[in-house]
């Protein structure tokens, strides 16, 4: 059971729903390589908990999307995956591939590394990197997004886009000193730059959180939770940030949200515990008192119910050293 000993707060978060939410949405970590190619090449690259950049600088290329269709990639265009889901990039769709960790890469500076690989043809420049975000692939702010990002999609909605994408080209090119420094903070902006406009245009399906953003009393209500996960929050302190009753509050947060009010907040809940636990190295004891659960068993239930296997499981190193396995860190070691 959970302890009652957290107080509501008196007030929603100020501002619009939007901002408060994404404010809560940040890049925690970012590594990047920049990959110099020459024909014919192919890297696959496997499913991760960060997300995954890439920037195509002088001749293209194919990418193989998470939904297993072949797209081209031209020169100056880039393309997020926010949940780091499994793809290819290639000279050509029938070229073999080998893992991308198999490179061999040399330090560049803090977090950015440079590799070369493929046969003897023409020489493709990729600016690829991985991005931890403060929350997992998992939790409903990136589950609600697209497996696939395309820049091409969102520069008409903002302009700053393609001229930063110019830059990128330019660093590349020259090659020249801090560069890689310089690149890593372009393609921070891009990202995020990307991960802003989809929100605004509200792409894909108009429910879940974008159409929950969109409503004013309900985007409170979930700004509120997502900067405040540790609250004890009940149906009726989420139903007075509405000013609503508790009933009509429950129906239309579940109409709008497609979870009901306890539903969303334990999966908001548990995966920023989830966090805790593998980022931050933090005692099940320590997140159970955290959240306010009276034992480490009743949190560990709580917890498996949501995420489907006990917090023990992510205390074990298992999870993490799976993901680490990916990252481009580890290919230099």
């Amino acid at each position: 059971m959970r302890s009652k000993s957290s107080k509501r707060p008196d007030s929603a978060p100020a501002g619009d729903p939007l901002t408060d939410m994404l404010r809560g949405l940040r890049l925690d970590g970012v590594e990047y390589g920049r990959f110099q190619m020459k024909e014919p090449w192919g890297l696959s690259f496997p499913t991760q908990d960060a997300a995954r950049f890439h920037f195509v600088a002088g001749r293209g290329c194919w990418l193989l999307t998470p939904a297993k269709a072949w797209i081209r990639l031209e020169p100056g265009d880039a393309v997020l995956l926010p949940r780091g889901s499994e793809h290819v990039l290639a000279s050509d769709r029938d070229v073999p591939t080998i893992p991308f960790c198999r490179c061999t890469f040399q330090q560049v500076c803090e977090k950015v590394f440079e590799t070369s690989g493929g046969g003897a043809g023409e020489q493709t420049l990729l600016f690829s990197g991985s991005m931890t975000f403060n929350v997992d692939r998992l939790h409903p702010l990136l589950k609600m997004m697209p497996e696939l990002m395309q820049v091409c999609e969102f520069a008409s909605d903002e302009p700053s886009i393609p001229d930063l994408l110019k830059t990128m080209a330019h660093e590349v090119a020259l090659d020249r000193v801090g560069a890689g420094g310089i690149l890593a903070r372009l393609a921070d902006v891009v990202a995020a730059s990307l991960i802003r406009t989809w929100v605004e245009r509200g792409c894909g399906d108009a429910s879940g959180w974008i159409a929950a953003a969109r409503d004013p009393d309900i985007g409170r209500v979930l700004a509120a939770i997502h900067l405040n996960p540790s609250e004890n929050w009940t149906l009726e302190s989420l139903a007075a940030l509405m000013r609503g009753s508790r009933s009509a509050f429950a129906e239309r947060f579940t109409r709008v949200v497609g979870e009901t009010p306890a539903r969303y907040v334990a999966q908001v809940r548990m995966h920023h515990a989830r966090q805790w636990l593998t980022r931050d190295k933090v005692r099940i004891s320590v997140v159970a008192q955290r959240l306010g659960y009276d034992s480490e068993a009743s949190f560990s239930r709580a917890f498996k119910r949501v995420i489907g296997v006990p917090p023990s499981h992510f205390r074990s190193g298992e999870a993490e050293g799976q993901d680490a396995a990916t990252r481009i860190s580890a290919a230099t070691q």
